[in-house]
This record gives C-alpha cells, structure tokens and sequence, in this order.
C-alpha cells in the first residue's frame, strides 16, 4: 500500500546521529514539552492526554526512564500538533539540548488526511481514531529516544514500507480496548520495542 497510506506512522526524518552526545534518556529524567494543538486542524481536547499516555507508555517499557514536563526550550523530546505534511502520520526531527539526543516530534492529528481506509473507520469509531493519533506519538516519541524503523510487523517502531495493511496494523490495538481509558494500560509496545529501548538506554 503507498501514497499517502504508506507514510503511516512513518517519518520523514530516521534518527542518525553523529558523535559521542549522551542519548535523550540515559541521564536522569527526560524534560518533555506538549504544545498546545487548539486550533490545528483536526485537534481535539483530549490528543494531550494520549500523548502523555504514550510518554507514560515508553516510561513503563524501562526502570531506567521517566519524564518531567518542562519549558519549551529546555525539553529533550517535544511534541507539536502539526498539519504542515499532509498525508504523513507524523515525523520527528533530531535535536541536541544540551549535549542530550532529542528530538522534536510531529503529529497529525486530522485523520481526515490520512486516506479512506483510516478515515472512515475512525468516522463511525472514536476509539479507532484515537488509537491512530496515540500510537503515532508512540512511535515518534521511540524515535526521539533513539530508536529506528523495525521490520517486524508487531512493533510500534514498524515501517509500513516492509509491507502490511494499514488499517489491520491500527485495530490490531483498537481491539483490545473498551473504552478510551484503556490505552492508559495497554501500551502498544512489544517486547522487541522494550528490549530495543533498553539497549538505547545504556
């Protein structure tokens, strides 16, 4: 599947860093920045809290990270609600602050852009919608913290370039919830994206 569909959860940018610099996570907590997305098209009140569900996600992965809000400037990973790349879930963009690897993440919000096999389901399901908005700052997130594209089909760092449909990839997650709530507990990640983490971590 291409086009516009075959960007899903894809980045425009890999993480490929140069240099000794110490990863985002590996010294002490992680400062983050959420921007405020009212008024991005496609926003709602609640994509906040699926990005702090998907930070909390990564947290839970490895003992050895957590993260603290902070000031724009100061944050290691940054997340902005973005419709500049029509047709791509998201993207991120390295950043160095302070001699820590971050990066600066992108989400599409508007689902509407995403193609009709995403739209349309996430128009009869609310659920579907939120999952595709929550696992995309999931794997933007694994990107700020160092993590690149897999090839396996059940990681959140999956790259729909290896093949794959879209849509199953999404309710694969959407399934095992029953209400919004739920995705504060499943977290998406496998055990390959956990193992992944910690080796970026030491």
């Amino acid at each position: 599947m291409r086009s516009r569909a075959a960007a899903a959860i894809a980045c425009c940018i890999c993480l490929v860093w140069a240099g000794a610099q110490t990863p985002a996570a590996q010294t002490s907590a992680v400062p983050f920045f959420i921007a405020d997305g009212t008024g991005a098209r496609g926003f709602l009140s609640g994509d906040r809290q699926l990005a702090l569900w998907a930070l909390d996600a990564w947290a839970r992965a490895s003992p050895d990270l957590r993260f603290e809000p902070s000031r724009e400037n100061d944050a290691v990973v940054r997340l902005y609600w973005t419709e500049a790349n029509d047709g791509l879930y998201g993207e991120m963009k390295p950043l160095i602050v302070a001699g820590r690897r971050g990066g600066a993440v992108f989400i599409q919000p508007d689902v509407n852009l995403l193609g009709d096999a995403i739209s349309s389901r996430a128009r009869e399901d609310a659920l579907f919608r939120d999952t595709v908005v929550y696992l995309t700052c999931l794997h933007e997130i694994g990107h700020a913290l160092g993590l690149t594209h897999t090839a396996d089909f059940r990681d959140i760092m999956y790259f729909f370039g290896f093949g794959g449909d879209i849509a199953d990839y999404f309710n694969r997650y959407r399934i095992q919830l029953r209400s919004r709530n739920d995705i504060a507990r499943v977290s998406g990640l496998s055990a390959a994206d956990a193992r992944r983490l910690a080796a970026a971590l030491q």
